[in-house]
C-alpha cells in the first residue's frame, strides 16, 4: 500500500477559544495545517472522488466543528480534529497544525503540532481524541 499526503493548508477557521474571560466572548481565528495519509494510487487510476480522500469534505467538516466549539485549550481543540479526521474521514495516521493567530504580542501565532494514528496502528486515539495506551 502506498503512503501518499493529502493535505490542506492555511485553513481559517473563527472559533471561540481560550482561557481568558474576554477570549470567552469574542471570536479568534485560528489556522490549520494538516496532513493526511491516504493511497492515491486508486483515485489517480479511476479518476474518481469516490476514491480519493475528499479534502474539501474534510476541510467543511473541520470547519462546522470548529465554528461551533468553544474548547478552553488549543490542546483539547486539536485533539477532536485530529479524531474526527481519522475515524469519520478513515484515515489511517494525520499531523495537525493548530495555530491560534496573534495570541502572543510579537509573534504571529501559538499552537500545538499533533501525529495521531487511527486505532490498531500505533499511537491510538479515541473518540474522544485522548490516546490511549
Amino acid at each position: 500500500m502506498s503512503q501518499d499526503i493529502v493535505f490542506i493548508e492555511d485553513l481559517r477557521i473563527e472559533t471561540i477559544i481560550g482561557i481568558y474571560d474576554w477570549e470567552r466572548e469574542v471570536k479568534q481565528t485560528v489556522a490549520l495545517d494538516i496532513e493526511m495519509s491516504s493511497d492515491n494510487t486508486r483515485a489517480a487510476a479511476t479518476e474518481k472522488i469516490e476514491d480519493a480522500l475528499n479534502y474539501k469534505a474534510v476541510a467543511k467538516r473541520l470547519i462546522a466543528f470548529t465554528e461551533e466549539s468553544r474548547f478552553q485549550l488549543v490542546e483539547t481543540l486539536a485533539e477532536r480534529l485530529a479524531a474526527i479526521i481519522l475515524e469519520e474521514f478513515d484515515v489511517p495516521w494525520c499531523r495537525l497544525k493548530l495555530r491560534k493567530l496573534g495570541a502572543v504580542t510579537g509573534s504571529r501565532s501559538v499552537g500545538v503540532v499533533i501525529e495521531r494514528q487511527r486505532a490498531g496502528t500505533g499511537k491510538e486515539t479515541s473518540a474522544t481524541g485522548g490516546q490511549e495506551d
